[in-house]
């Protein structure tokens, strides 16, 4: 059994306990020099308002504490020991936005997916013995003044782990995002929960966190109607937990508009003569379930002229019906799937791709009959 990395907001069992725990903590003080959290589901805001620091301990009843500074907390007891293939004992964090109800300031969240520009972040933190992992959290759902348990997707991002505890789900593949590599992760718990765990584990990440969300969307995991409610960083300690500390935490919307990002995807074409006017097309499957699956299509400008505001069609299998996408406006008439370019990529230059997911109804098959701009692709 692998390890469910469950919060109060994913514990359906003890969910009263925690959202009593919670609305005590509504309007939590502000923090001061050597603040102090040994309520369970206790929380403190710092810097003006603009993070709150949440003790979170949702698995054990081990007295778990907190220091809290100014830029971060300590954990200073609470030695937990619950079983390393279960939940962990807590989720002690810091975090912009609302989770529960109880919101910072000045977060920019909630916000929608498809309104993604830059999401900068960054992390330094100290590890101690135990098992555990140090990980940012990012909860997206389809209402965007969610109170209470968030019903769209969970993106983890593992910076660096202890001992056996492994992500919800079974791995799924890799991604190169942020100039390193990461194993990705896919599970369901009545919700999607995507994780992304760093190969080489470090004590700082410095991120745009839009670039795991993007990936995320093409994975089939995040909507792009979806609303980015919070983004937390913390600790899920199984074993141990005295020491594990945050000692800076950063998070902001700014950064401009668009959508791209730096995520290196592998799909495997076929030759094209080139030409004026020509393209390449291939598709891969993602994931596949008994009644559905997801899938990407790279499209490839192979002519040596601009394409504005492309447009790509393809022949969908027969049975096979596209019920959502993204890079793209995917619909679907007939047989006859269209992919149109989206305002912040308007354009494919010369040698240029695509990558546009979608998802679909239907046995996971490759289509047929590819064109950008009526052009047909090999």
């Amino acid at each position: 059994m692998r390890a469910r990395a469950l919060r109060p907001a994913a514990l359906l069992l003890a969910g009263v306990t925690a959202v009593a725990g919670l609305v005590v903590a509504l309007s939590p003080p502000e923090a001061s020099a050597a603040t102090t959290i040994c309520e369970k589901f206790g929380s403190t805001k710092i810097q003006g308002g603009r993070y709150v620091v949440q003790n979170n301990e949702w698995g054990a009843n081990d007295g778990q504490c907190l220091s809290v500074s100014d830029t971060g907390f300590t954990i200073t007891s609470g030695n937990h020991n619950v079983p390393t293939n279960g939940a962990p004992a807590a989720y002690p964090s810091i975090y912009a936005g609302c989770h529960y109800g109880n919101c910072s300031s000045g977060s920019g969240l909630p916000l929608q997916v498809s309104g993604f520009g830059s999401l900068p972040s960054s992390v330094a933190y100290t590890t101690a013995s135990g098992s555990w992992n140090a990980s940012y959290d990012l909860w997206f759902d389809p209402n965007p003044n969610q109170s209470g348990q968030n019903t769209g997707a969970e993106l983890m991002i593992w910076g660096s782990h202890q001992g056996p505890p492994q992500p919800i789900g079974s791995k799924v593949g890799t991604a190169s995002i942020a100039g390193t590599g990461w194993d990705v992760w896919v599970g369901n718990i009545g919700w999607n929960v995507i994780s992304y765990v760093r190969q080489q584990t470090t004590n700082s990440l410095d991120l745009n966190l839009a670039d795991f969300a993007n990936d995320a969307v093409r994975r089939g995991q995040v909507q792009t109607s979806w609303y980015l409610t919070s983004v937390q960083f913390g600790f899920e300690p199984w074993q141990g937990g005295p020491g594990l500390a945050v000692n800076s935490f950063s998070f902001s919307t700014s950064g401009g508009g668009g959508g791209g990002g730096t995520t290196t995807t592998t799909t495997t074409t076929t030759p094209n003569p080139g030409g004026p006017s020509a393209c390449r097309a291939s598709h891969r499957v993602t994931n596949s379930w008994g009644s559905g699956f997801t899938a990407e299509v790279t499209l490839t400008n192979t002519g040596s002229s601009t394409v504005r505001n492309w447009r790509a069609t393809w022949t969908a299998p027969s049975g096979v019906s596209v019920t959502n996408g993204w890079n793209a406006t995917v619909t679907q008439s007939g047989s006859t799937v269209t992919a149109t370019a989206p305002s912040w990529s308007p354009d494919l230059a010369p040698g240029q791709s695509v990558v546009v997911g979608y998802q679909a109804n239907g046995q996971a098959a490759s289509p047929s009959d590819f064109t950008v701009d009526g052009v047909r692709c090999s």
